[in-house]
């Protein structure tokens, strides 16, 4: 189950995901673990060029195959199916839901509050989360901080990209990312699995997987982005 493909169209990059259970867009620092070292030049982005369809496709690939997006490796953008994300979530929550990792004092105030205004909304465009929030200048600060965090600790995820429109119908610019939670996004099989292991287990279980995927990896590196 080597991480070896080769994204030249949409079907591709779902088939990855499928298969990998993670596929991190950006390369970061384990070499050939992402799609921006698999993919072809002519669906990749390239100075000067306002084509870029590895981008576009990102919302069509998370509803097609119902995987989680979201800033979960070293910061970065990675797909992780259905199958993988109740264990990245379990280890990375350390088998907290939010409430009680806000009651034992272990999350800011910050992440608190958009958490939860997030999740009364959810699904919920970025545009509308910061205007309900007051997100602006002169209102709260914080926003790409928080809902970074919330994103590496498995509270937050990224469920779609939606695209404005002009007066023809067109669709225009770069998609606007809409949050959710994975508890509202994949529904009661997320929940109902999600703290079923303990987050050793759930450690153990990502370790041995990326393993398989990069036999050449480091052991650092690949504890490293799981951290």
């Amino acid at each position: 189950m080597a991480f070896d493909f080769t994204v030249r169209t949409k079907e591709d990059l779902i088939r990855a995901v499928r298969e990998y259970g993670f596929v991190p867009l950006f390369a970061g620092s384990v070499p050939g673990f992402s799609v921006e070292e698999h993919a072809v030049p002519e669906v990749w982005y390239s100075p000067g060029s306002d084509d870029w369809k590895v981008w576009e496709w990102k919302g069509p690939v998370i509803r097609e195959c119902g995987c989680a997006y979201g800033k979960f490796f070293e910061n970065k953008a990675v797909f992780v199916s259905r199958e993988w994300f109740p264990d990245l979530a379990n280890y990375r929550r350390d088998g907290y839901d939010f409430d009680a990792r806000w009651d034992d004092g272990l999350a800011p105030r910050k992440d608190r509050d958009l958490y939860e205004l997030l999740d009364a909304h959810a699904p919920v465009l970025s545009k509308a989360l910061k205007n309900l929030g007051d997100y602006r200048k002169g209102g709260r600060t914080g926003f790409e901080t928080s809902v970074t965090r919330l994103q590496a600790q498995g509270y937050v995820l990224i469920s779609d990209f939606v695209y404005e429109r002009n007066r023809n119908g067109e669709t225009y610019g770069w998609g606007i990312a809409q949050y959710s939670t994975p508890e509202r996004f994949f529904g009661p099989a997320f929940r109902e699995t999600v703290y079923r292991r303990t987050p050793e287990e759930s450690y153990g279980r990502l370790l041995a997987h990326l393993r398989r995927l990069l036999p050449e990896a480091e052991e650092a590196a690949l504890r490293r982005i799981l951290k």
